[in-house]
């Protein structure tokens, strides 16, 4: 089964801003990885300004994003000892998480690491020399022996395994209290994203799977990854988990909400993937 996303804001990519320079675009500036936000009433915004000049502080880079809905945007770097405006704060982007609609935060995590990527990147990994940046698209060149870098991605594959009425649902070492997901990990080289997802289920709780399905993907700023969603069956396998990102895993009955542990926030796409199939789940 394949569920899309709908963004409620459209958002069109670029490289290069209009001339001349809109007024006014929406900011996205950030201190490390830290993305400066206002107090507003009904939650959080971002400035608007013509430069992050405008807010007192002297940005070390910046990049054009494009537009979302109506709004030219921007990212820009500001140096480590700025200080947050009256009005406003520096917040991490997993405390932001459901803090902003959809739209606001895949872009906020699409400037953070662009603005990790260029600060990066300023010199050539091959040879030292200092790169320039490409109009053409989102990359960076290096004059002296024309290398070109572009933004870096790490694939993620996530797995829902289903057993009948059941999900098998995990708990990292590293999630809140209670909280249980579908299992995940990183993509390594000369895999297939199927080869990945059996792998990284099999390591993770000895379980082996059949017949996967593509849901969705969804990008993820922590912090640069590309989640890839999949349903998949139970072939056979006892649980045993690994004891290392793993801390426990059991098969949970879809058929009672008192059945279901605490889940992942709903923006997530490992949440979508579980509510969708709950969804189809409880139709049968």
């Amino acid at each position: 089964m394949s569920m899309p996303f709908e963004r409620p804001v459209a958002y069109v990519a670029a490289v290069q801003p209009p001339s001349p320079p809109p007024e006014r675009p929406l900011w996205f500036v950030f201190r490390g990885s830290e993305l400066l936000v206002s107090a507003c009433p009904g939650g959080l915004g971002l400035p608007h300004c013509n430069t992050p000049k405008d807010l007192g502080m002297m940005p070390t880079r910046t990049q054009y994003l494009g537009v979302l809905g109506k709004e030219h945007c921007f990212s820009a770097e500001a140096p480590a000892d700025a200080m947050a405006p009256q009005g406003c704060l520096w917040q991490g982007l997993r405390k932001l998480y459901g803090g902003f609609d959809e739209a606001r935060f895949a872009l906020a995590g699409r400037a953070l690491q662009i603005v990790e990527w260029d600060r990066t990147h300023q010199y050539c990994g091959a040879c030292g020399g200092r790169t320039v940046t490409r109009t053409s698209e989102r990359a960076r060149e290096c004059p002296a022996c024309g290398e070109v870098t572009y933004p870096r991605l790490a694939p993620a594959v996530m797995g829902l395994v289903r057993r009948q009425g059941e999900l098998l649902l995990a708990r990292a070492t590293r999630f809140p209290e209670g909280m249980y997901s579908a299992l995940a990990g990183f993509v390594e080289p000369g895999e297939s994203l199927e080869q990945c997802l059996e792998r990284e289920i099999g390591e993770e709780v000895g379980i082996r799977v059949a017949n996967v399905r593509y849901f969705a993907s969804q990008p993820w700023p922590f912090p640069h990854s590309l989640m890839i969603a999949f349903f998949a069956d139970y072939e056979g396998g006892e649980i045993q988990v690994d004891g290392a990102e793993i801390s426990d895993a059991r098969w949970f009955d879809v058929r009672k909400s008192e059945n279901l542990p605490r889940l992942p926030a709903r923006i997530s796409i490992a949440r979508k993937l579980i509510d969708a199939a709950i969804g189809e789940m409880r139709q049968v």
